[in-house]
């Protein structure tokens, strides 16, 4: 249970980091938002690369990634009003289904 809530800090680290990507404008505003992202990602990465004694990489990545980008597009919808087309928000649903099912079926995630 533990590496899980490692992961889930690892999702949470990365997607900091991709919002204080966007707060870069295109790295044209860089300082203080490229420390703040080179933290998280560095974070994310160390807390992710824990969790893979326990789960195997593939799920670890496929969840990490998956919810990752259900995450992300929930911040750009509330922070930075982006809305999604109902194409974009199928194929998101789409992925996050993948996680669930993984989380919930595969025999190769640890529980």
């Amino acid at each position: 249970m533990l590496d899980w809530l490692i992961l889930a800090a690892a999702i949470v680290a990365e997607v900091m980091a991709i919002t204080a990507m966007k707060l870069t404008d295109g790295f044209k505003k860089i300082w203080p938002w490229a420390v703040v992202m080179a933290l998280c990602f560095g974070t994310s990465l160390y807390l992710m690369s824990l969790t893979l004694n326990a789960i195997p990489v593939g799920v670890v990545y496929a969840t990490w990634t998956g919810s990752g980008l259900v995450l992300i597009t929930i911040v750009g919808q509330v922070f930075f009003k982006q809305a999604m087309d109902r194409p974009a928000l199928l194929g998101i649903g789409l992925i996050l289904s993948g996680v669930i099912v993984l989380q919930a079926f595969s025999n190769s995630v640890p529980r």
